[in-house]
């Protein structure tokens, strides 16, 4: 992987789901200094890198001008995983655990996880469930407290049809006694889920079952809350001033946890 690269990759994860990556790196005066260097392995939000704008689309280039080479994944929660079924939270663990295992056979030993909105949930969840030595921090930009809790709260604001209640009593009927391997699993439309129209852009659509490891109050593992106190590395939180999805409370929160629990 010596010298400027721009490729894409392809590699799967433990459980078969094919990983799709873009690959970028800087000139190095030899292959040893390119390892040596920090790279980040760069999470999307709900959109995916290759649709998104703004950070998953143009972090990778701005991290090249700096020397830093970057591995931007596109997890199984990209594009239309909420809505074809493939994009459970909790198995979205396969997907980093594989890229951070690409990276360790190449040699890579300083090994940074940059989570974006979504995406910064997932990070997180990767960290507190993993002490692999060559990762050294964490970059959680847009970093929820708890994603079912931003969206029951985000829908009652906006008066949403359904409403969140009535999703997850619908949710537990459709998917018991197993959610994780009902097969009777179907797509629903969240009507004013994130504003006052019935205007396809104020819309979600999900499946139930992306919805209950994602959205649900069962969904454990998106409470970013609950879990950041089993992180042991350091983590940089990045809150946009404009962020009118992630209250700037919600890291401040996050970071007094991280402190309680000795990780300073």
């Amino acid at each position: 992987m010596a010298g400027h690269q721009k490729r894409l990759i392809t590699f799967r994860a433990k459980d078969g789901f094919r990983v799709n990556a873009l690959f970028i790196s800087g000139d190095h005066d030899s292959r040893n200094d390119l390892l040596k260097k920090p790279i980040i392995i760069h999470i999307h939000g709900v959109l995916g890198h290759f649709l998104a704008r703004g950070t998953p689309r143009l972090l990778p280039h701005a991290l090249l001008e700096h020397g830093y080479s970057s591995l931007s994944i596109n997890t199984r929660m990209a594009f239309l995983g909420q809505i074809m079924g493939e994009a459970i939270f909790d198995r979205t663990l396969y997907d980093i655990e594989a890229a951070v295992e690409l990276l360790k056979h190449e040699g890579f030993c300083n090994i940074f996880i940059l989570g974006y909105s979504l995406g910064a949930n997932l990070a997180a969840y990767y960290a507190s469930e993993n002490r692999e030595s060559r990762v050294r921090g964490l970059i959680l930009e847009g970093c929820s407290a708890s994603l079912p809790d931003s969206q029951k709260k985000r829908l009652k604001k906006w008066g949403s049809i359904p409403t969140y209640e009535a999703i997850y009593d619908r949710a537990q009927k459709i998917l018991r006694p197993d959610p994780i391997r009902s097969e009777n699993d179907q797509i629903f439309i969240i009507y004013r889920a994130w504003g006052p129209t019935f205007n396809p852009v104020d819309t979600e659509i999900f499946t139930y079952k992306t919805w209950w490891f994602m959205r649900s109050p069962d969904a454990f593992h998106a409470k970013t809350f609950r879990l950041i106190t089993k992180i042991e590395v350091p983590i940089l939180f990045i809150h946009g001033e404009k962020d009118d999805i992630v209250e700037a409370r919600e890291p401040e929160e996050l970071r007094k946890l991280l402190y309680e629990s000795g990780n300073t």
